[in-house]
């Protein structure tokens, strides 16, 4: 009939395949399935053969002159390998202590003798100035005593100031008889002509130096007197002595 329209004839194969999305997706899912199987298969089966691998050891060096070689000493005496940013250890050579010899003192050295209790005073600090012992002082010497024999001096007799004749009168205020000692120091340039004691043994006179000495030769009594007298020459002009003393006592008169 031509008024009626053909059945169309339904699609076979890929056709159909693609028309059902149902289909589509079961067959990747199917797919994946039979992937992860295969995979976890293929893991299983490895085994322990990529597990964890040990480092390698270190390599071994056989050292010159040793039979036998610790691994263990060769890599000790290898260099540590250098880390960016650390300082490398040092290989310098450690200091060598130098034995002290201690010199016993010979017998003429002096040594001094340690403190009692073995407790020595500390040894001076640099810029730290110690205090030092001080010694004391030595006392002033005494002054000798008073000669109870004094003197005073005059002039008995002179010519033109160039010659004199002085005189020395002695007088002991001690109860006991006393010796006695004259120093008189003419002016410069003079000449002794003589000396003597009135009504009295004779002493020692002595010119020395521009000075003149007279020591007595018998004692003045207690509460006597005694003139001593000299003559001296070339005087200079001048009559009078710088200096007169009785045992070391000046004279009155000058």
């Amino acid at each position: 009939m031509s008024g009626m329209r053909r059945a169309q004839p339904r699609a076979h194969g890929a056709g159909a395949l693609a028309s059902s999305p149902w289909v589509v997706v079961a067959t990747g899912v199917l797919v994946m399935v039979v992937l992860l199987i295969v995979a976890l298969a293929s893991y299983r089966s490895r085994g322990p053969a990529f597990e964890a691998r040990p480092a390698d050891p270190l390599p071994t060096y056989s050292l010159p002159g040793s039979g036998a070689t610790n691994p263990a000493r060769v890599a000790a005496n290898l260099p540590e390998p250098v880390v960016p940013g650390l300082t490398p250890r040092r290989t310098d050579t450690p200091p060598v202590e130098v034995p002290v010899v201690v010199v016993p003192p010979s017998a003429g050295d002096d040594v001094p003798a340690p403190p009692a209790g073995g407790v020595g005073s500390p040894p001076d600090e640099p810029g730290v100035e110690q205090p030092r012992p001080t010694t004391p002082a030595p006392p002033p010497p005494a002054a000798p005593p008073s000669s109870p024999v004094t003197g005073r001096f005059s002039v008995r007799d002179s010519w033109n100031n160039q010659a004199f004749i002085g005189e020395v009168l002695l007088y002991n205020r001690d109860r006991v008889s006393r010796p006695w000692t004259v120093r008189l120091v003419p002016p410069p340039g003079s000449r002794l002509v003589t000396s003597w004691v009135e009504g009295a043994p004779q002493g020692t006179p002595r010119m020395s130096g521009g000075v003149f000495t007279y020591t007595s030769g018998v004692n003045v009594g207690p509460g006597a007197s005694v003139p001593l007298r000299f003559h001296f020459e070339n005087t200079g002009g001048s009559i009078r002595p710088s200096r007169c003393t009785v045992d070391g006592v000046p004279c009155s008169g000058l």
